[in-house]
């Protein structure tokens, strides 16, 4: 019998001020009653290259396969995980108007990070009251801020 993989629920977020500039990302880790806070920042980058980066991140500290429900508050991220990836990398890293994917290297990275994981991306709406998301914000937030 198969063993059932670990269910860890995860929390990200991204953003830059202003956008392109410096830019912080974040993620809460839950698995059972034990959360475990990550993020970083990078002094010239954009909202979406710290939404994917908060997801890789994520993804990269689990040290073992799980079943993971990922919420973002990034749409760019969700679609392109569930929606827009197949097509790229069937089109060689090209989007339908032929033109090289942004932040392929980004996306690539995802893709790795979440192989080996059975992932659920779920979208949060950002800013309405949603108490990990609201957390998230604020310590990518910080992590810019720290830039400083």
């Amino acid at each position: 019998m198969a063993e059932v993989p670990d269910f860890v629920e995860v929390f990200t977020d991204g953003g830059c001020k202003p956008n392109p500039g410096p830019g912080g990302w974040a993620a809460i880790l839950r698995f059972g009653s034990t959360e475990k806070e990550i993020s970083g920042a990078e002094p010239a980058t954009t909202n979406n290259r710290m939404e994917l980066t908060a997801a890789c991140a994520a993804l990269e500290a689990l040290k073992r396969p799980c079943r993971v429900k990922l919420h973002t508050d990034s749409e760019y991220v969700r679609n392109g995980m569930e929606r827009w990836v197949k097509g790229w990398v069937r089109n060689n890293w090209r989007n339908a108007q032929r033109e090289p994917v942004k932040n392929y290297e980004l996306w690539q990275r995802l893709l790795a990070a979440a192989k080996p994981h059975e992932v659920e991306w779920l979208w949060v709406r950002g800013h309405s009251g949603h108490p990990e998301n609201e957390r998230v914000d604020v310590l990518a937030t910080r992590a810019r801020e720290a830039l400083r």
